[in-house]
């Protein structure tokens, strides 16, 4: 594949920042716009760094002109209107617009596994899917009307060394070294794809620049599909305990928490597989190189190489402390 002009809107994120660097190694022509705030992930020498704020119309414009791309990667869109200004803005100006969705997005709790891109889409717990659910169907109603050269992507669980991906985040860390006993949904049985985002950077960057790949929507999350009690348990290995798991049903957690209701009830409470053949038929390198008992090391790691991160949250590490005399009593 010849290297290509490509632009990120976004490119600092969890996601984006492998997906940049991994653009970057294949020699392609980069470009970033953002805010240009984030100093947690540096943008790899080579790239040309733009900054306005994407939801700013008019500044978007000032910066980028009437400026073509080989392919224009939208990590920062998460409303239809936001797609629909891009579809305007973008059309003759790209030959291909990559657009990140969410497996979220998908039939919620799904009728069968694993789920393919077929699946239906449909969340009735979370309103951020369905706006991605929006934006996908701004897109395909612009492929099929006028051709826009629409790819969409849908990650699941990607994570990095800075992302922990329980519900409690490093207070969950800071509860398990202090020997407190940790929530955990449901009974901890369920099976969540996890991906790391160097993992997903392989994939994704496979896919920029192929006609084959435009009007289709592929998932890009990986095979490991480990139990929430193993991705508890293997954080708590990494942090040098073994943890003490409390199971509290999902709805319970998100009565006594409602912020994390929606992304409990409307993705992590259901077991998520998802077959990844047709990204392997695309991008055949595509596969799992960093299973989470890996991962899990490079969270603590880093988090202990940055004390100043150890942000411990008293609010949720009380209610955690509720949940579980509560689960507890009930077991009694």
């Amino acid at each position: 594949m010849s290297a290509k002009r490509v632009l990120f809107l976004g490119g600092s994120g969890v996601i984006s920042s492998a997906c940049v660097t991994r653009a970057v190694a294949a020699g392609h022509e980069v470009t970033v716009l953002n805010r240009g705030r984030s100093t947690s992930r540096a943008l790899p020498d080579g790239v040309e760094a733009l900054q306005a704020d994407v939801a700013d119309q008019a500044a978007v414009t000032g910066v980028l002109g009437g400026r073509d791309f080989d392919v224009v990667a939208q990590f920062l869109a998460f409303t239809p209107d936001q797609v629909q200004a891009d579809v305007a803005r973008f059309s003759g100006h790209t030959g291909q617009y990559v657009f990140i969705s969410s497996a979220s997005a998908y039939q919620t709790p799904p009728a069968r596994i694993p789920v393919i891109e077929s699946t239906p889409l449909r969340n009735p717990e979370w309103q951020y899917s369905r706006d991605k659910i929006a934006c996908e169907d701004v897109l395909v109603a612009a492929y099929r009307d006028a051709g826009f050269p629409a790819t969409i992507v849908r990650p699941s669980h990607t994570y990095d060394r800075m992302l922990i991906p329980t519900i409690g985040h490093w207070t969950d860390i800071a509860r398990m070294r202090d020997g407190k006993p940790v929530v955990v949904h449901g009974d901890g049985t369920s099976r969540w794809t996890i991906t790391h985002n160097t993992d997903f950077a392989v994939g994704f960057t496979g896919l920029l620049g192929r006609p084959d790949a435009i009007g289709e929507a592929f998932h890009i999350t990986g095979d490991h599909a480990p139990t929430w009690n193993e991705i508890y348990t293997w954080i708590g290995a990494a942090a040098g305990v073994e943890p003490e798991l409390v199971h509290v049903p999902s709805t319970t957690i998100a009565r006594a928490l409602p912020q994390l209701g929606p992304g409990l009830l409307g993705d992590k409470a259901h077991t998520m597989i998802f077959d990844n053949s047709k990204i392997k038929a695309i991008v055949p390198e595509f596969r799992t190189t960093v299973p989470f008992w890996v991962g899990a090391e490079e969270i603590v790691d880093f988090y202990d190489q940055h004390p100043d991160r150890q942000v411990v949250d008293p609010g949720l590490d009380a209610s955690f402390d509720r949940l579980i005399a509560a689960q507890l009593a009930v077991g009694a």
